[in-house]
């Protein structure tokens, strides 16, 4: 099969691979797992949508549904075939600002419901954003096992967005205090921001066709 870069991939026991069937062995069991989990968000989205109260959340959830179903989308259309889905992998903007509140403030313990009833707007942002965490490294370990290009490139670029959601997420938990953010002492902070220096001088290794001097000066003494 040619691919887009030209080059001819093939089965040393079958000849060409076509290109539906351009997907190593990892890659499609990986694949399974990421197209599984995208379901698996996409329902719990879905079931959790009639329990939200805030209209913020709301869009959050509409606008981040719409968009991993045309991601799913294009990610099983170039898993199935191949080759490159209809349309690029589109990017993901979350519409809020990205500040956040340091600190920490006394809050009610967390227990497990005792009933449908308690569902709130805190626990469905929380299943919200361990979906779309959970997605970002579930599609990081199967890029880095992909050996079709197409794919590999369509889940490279599909984690950004997953990083992208889960920060909107995050964004929006903090604000309602439902996700709080320790700070380290001012010193401490600082011990540590300044426990590394920039790395200096050249980099390893030579340009091809170059010699280092003292073994050009050690050829020039040689005998002839």
């Amino acid at each position: 099969m040619q691919n887009q870069q030209g080059q001819m991939h093939q089965n040393m026991h079958t000849g060409n691979v076509p290109p539906q069937l351009n997907h190593g062995g990892h890659e499609v069991i990986d694949l399974n797992e990421v197209l599984g989990a995208a379901i698996g968000t996409m329902n719990s989205y879905m079931l959790l949508r009639q329990y939200v109260k805030d209209p913020e959340l709301l869009d959050i959830l509409d606008r981040q549904y719409k968009f991993m179903q045309d991601e799913y989308n294009i990610t099983l259309e170039c898993f199935k075939t191949g080759q490159n889905p209809s349309h690029p992998t589109s990017k993901y903007m979350m519409n809020q600002g990205n500040d956040f509140i340091y600190g920490m403030k006394l809050s009610q313990p967390k227990k497990p419901f005792q009933s449908v009833s308690e569902i709130n707007d805190e626990y469905i942002s929380s299943c919200m954003l361990t979906s779309c965490k959970s997605g970002a490294s579930m599609k990081t370990m199967a890029a880095l096992e992909t050996t079709n290009p197409v794919v590999r490139r369509v889940l490279a670029d599909s984690i950004p967005n997953c990083i992208e959601m889960g920060y909107e997420l995050s964004i929006y938990q903090n604000k309602h205090h439902y996700y709080q953010v320790p700070q380290l002492a001012e010193q401490d902070m600082n011990t540590y921001r300044n426990a590394f220096a920039p790395a200096q001088g050249q980099a390893m290794g030579q340009p091809m066709g170059q010699m280092p001097n003292n073994n050009m000066n050690m050829n020039n003494n040689m005998p002839h």
